[in-house]
């Protein structure tokens, strides 16, 4: 076999910038960062953090055409970089043939990459190399990334040095390019390190997707393709959203970028459009995934990186789809799959993700991720390692431990809050009154709850005989009293109305014209517990409507089959309970 063509004869420590008088900073090296999609673009960042402009480095990108999934990729690398910065392809091999570049780095391989004659340093864009993907790499058996048709380009290697995440990946791509293996090297995940370090964010991460107030949060992860979750249940966050009580539960959906770029962001958010109104947090392509895994409690996914990563974070992982048809057998990806419980999307969703919790534990997955992530404390370094040995001979040297940023905020898309909820509600022998509210969505059976209550913003047919209604916003334009007797008047059949005065009272109007002041004391050295008013309202309506099935037909002249409630029987506090969260709430006659 040729060597690579990439041994420039080593010069007296060049720099880049030789005889531009206009540079303020000495330049010694300039590196092509390349992506040939999204997925690949995002994990590129990850690698060129670790690269300094103090040390002496410049970057700069272009985009490897010939991806079906290049949609958006030019408009990403301009918003990292500036403008003049992303080349052509074209017009970067012909600066890289000049002797302009001084090292390549990619976060996939592709053997039109052969023309390029810097160092070529190729890394993974996923946990490890686990797709068999024959359209694109030409081979049945070995998968994209290790396989020899992208490795090899007229029998010559395409990159000077392959990197891994772990050592395992060189039994299988001795199998594939044995040609290769002196230029592999196991140099772990960065991207994983990035998440691990980004743990004591959590709390951070969790507020910005909703999982606060006692609520717990399920990522959603799919690939692409029809193996993945969604191309097997599309109906599958929906239909979460509807089962999980949404006092408890938050639901965000992560996809893979190629389901972006493939279908286009209308697409998408198309596709989405009755689970966003249902409550569905959307996290963008760009960045965000990482940050909704640390924040996660569930991940339900399928065989992509993402699922993976999520249970070698000891997330509690349930699997919708495996994939199977579509990875390397001998993948540890191909082992998860067949390892991981399974999720049936036909079954009690709730059920199984309270279930799943209380038998999962962070070590089930832990010998199946770990043959794909090593080196879990020290990737940064070893890859900053690797590519600052190619810019040695140019006198760059590293100046600082690696810098390894947190990974971004979750930035999620929403729609419109639900406006409409389906009511469970009991009071519990020791008083407390026990709510479940879910998202009200047609066609998911929960026609048969205990009642609906909805928020001021519903205008459907459910608007006019919800027993219980409510306004979440202190400022609106209308006084809180005003508001309540309007309804009052355009409602007939709204028994409790409620309405947020902010700072942890709500005003109560109930059917017949009572009005009570609710508020939540607060506990020394603890902060003020939050309520929804429309929870709040639904818990008043269920005690109501128990005390007044007690007591004999009170009906005042020309009200036919409608009760008057009485603010006494209500007492002076209510417990509010949402699955494992209590919140007392003190009420007084106004």
């Amino acid at each position: 076999m040729s060597p690579p063509p990439h041994r420039r004869p080593e010069a007296e420590a060049p720099r880049a910038d030789a005889g531009d008088r206009w540079a303020t900073w000495q330049v010694r090296a300039k590196v092509l960062g390349i992506a040939r999609t999204l997925t690949s673009a995002t994990r590129l960042q990850d690698v060129l953090t670790l690269l300094r402009r103090p040390d002496g480095i410049e970057l700069y990108y272009t985009v490897n055409e010939g991806s079906r999934f290049a949609a958006g990729l030019h408009e990403y690398l301009t918003s990292l970089v500036e403008p003049e910065r992303v080349l052509p392809w074209e017009t970067a091999v012909a600066m890289d043939r000049a002797g302009e570049f001084q090292l390549s780095v990619a976060c996939t391989v592709n053997s039109s990459m052969h023309s390029l004659t810097s160092p070529l340093v190729v890394l993974p864009h996923g946990a490890g190399y686990n797709r068999l993907v024959p359209e694109t790499t030409g081979d049945e058996e070995a998968p994209a990334g290790l396989s020899r048709g992208e490795l090899l380009h007229a029998g010559r290697l395409v990159p000077h040095r392959i990197a891994l995440s772990h050592e395992e990946q060189l039994t299988r791509l001795a199998r594939s390019c044995p040609e290769a293996l002196p230029h592999a090297v196991d140099v772990g995940d960065p991207c994983f390190e990035r998440m691990l370090r980004s743990l004591e964010l959590r709390d951070r991460y969790r507020a910005q997707l909703g999982a606060v107030d006692g609520r717990r949060l399920v990522a959603v992860n799919s690939t692409w393709s029809a193996h993945s979750l969604l191309g097997r249940r599309p109906d599958l966050p929906l239909r979460l959203l509807a089962s999980l009580p949404a006092d408890e539960f938050r639901v965000a959906l992560v996809l893979h970028p190629n389901v972006w770029a493939h279908h286009g962001r209308a697409g998408v958010l198309d596709q989405l459009a009755e689970a966003l109104d249902a409550g569905l947090l959307v996290v963008p392509p760009q960045a965000g995934w990482r940050a909704a895994l640390v924040a996660a409690d569930w991940i339900v996914g399928d065989h992509g990186s993402t699922s993976f990563y999520g249970a070698a974070l000891g997330r509690t992982t349930l699997l919708a789809a495996d994939g199977l048809a579509e990875l390397d057998p001998a993948s540890p990806t191909a082992d998860f799959a067949r390892t991981a419980p399974l999720l049936d999307p036909d079954g009690d969703l709730h059920a199984q993700l309270l279930d799943a919790a209380e038998h999962f534990t962070a070590e089930d997955l832990r010998s199946v991720t770990d043959r794909s992530l090593s080196h879990r404390d020290d990737a940064a370094r070893r890859v900053r390692d690797l590519l600052y040995a190619e810019l040695a001979p140019y006198g760059v040297l590293p100046s600082a431990a690696p810098r390894l940023p947190p990974v971004e905020e979750p930035a999620p898309r929403r729609g419109l809050d639900p406006s409409c909820f389906a009511v469970y509600a009991r009071t519990e022998p020791g008083g407390a009154v026990a709510v479940r509210r879910h998202a009200y969505v047609p066609r998911q059976g929960l026609e048969e709850c205990d009642f609906y209550a909805v928020t001021a913003e519903e205008t459907s047919g459910h608007r006019g005989t919800a027993p219980v209604c409510a306004r979440a916003h202190a400022s609106a334009e209308l006084p809180a009293g005003d508001w309540l007797e309007e309804q009052a008047a355009a409602y007939p059949l709204l028994d409790v109305g409620i309405a947020d005065l902010g700072e942890g009272l709500h005003l109560v109007r109930l059917r017949g014209g009572e009005r009570l002041e609710a508020w939540v004391p607060r506990q020394p050295g603890e902060a003020r517990p939050a309520i929804d008013p429309l929870l709040l309202g639904s818990a008043l309506y269920a005690v109501l409507l128990e005390a007044a099935a007690e007591l004999p037909e009170e009906l005042p002249p020309g009200e036919g089959e409608r009760r008057v409630f009485r603010a006494d029987t209500l007492g002076e506090e209510i417990v509010v309970r949402t699955g494992r969260r209590r919140v007392a709430v003190k009420l007084v006659r106004v």
